[in-house]
């Protein structure tokens, strides 16, 4: 049975835990180019709202994909075609170092789909958690799926 078969809307999923380190951070920022203070300078971020360095939001959603990639069989990862789009992304509060963050999903929608190689698209609410149950990111995302 294909994936598009298999998953129903309203499924749901919470996926495994991942803390955010400074490497991360540092890391990320020399990847994407992205030295902003807001994740660089803990002196300067010290006496901000923030109190300290934050993760950034692509980092975020980075680290999101990784935890749901992670938390799929063998069998599905083999049924994903495609990542097909993120629709209403919303970074809904700071991710700082030593948070543990993990994602929640629901299925929202399944769309049949004409492919040479996939059954359809697969929508899913998509919520990053931190260690206090507060949603950090939330968004919707599109797979392309046998």
């Amino acid at each position: 049975m294909s994936y598009f078969e298999s998953v129903s809307v309203g499924d749901t999923a919470r996926t495994a835990g991942r803390t955010v380190t400074s490497a991360d951070v540092t890391n990320f920022a020399g990847v994407s180019g992205d030295f902003n203070h807001h994740h660089t300078d803990a002196e300067r971020m010290a006496n901000t709202e923030y109190g300290g360095r934050i993760a950034h939001g692509a980092f975020v959603f980075s680290a999101m994909t990784g935890l749901l990639w992670q938390s799929r069989t063998q069998d599905e990862r083999e049924d994903v075609i495609a990542f097909y789009g993120v629709d209403g992304l919303r970074f809904t509060a700071p991710t700082y170092v030593g948070d543990t963050i993990h994602v929640a999903i629901e299925v929202v929608e399944k769309d049949e789909r004409e492919h040479p190689r996939a059954s359809g698209t697969v929508r899913y609410d998509a919520a990053v958690k931190n260690q206090d149950e507060e949603t950090v990111l939330r968004c919707e995302l599109l797979s392309l799926v046998r």
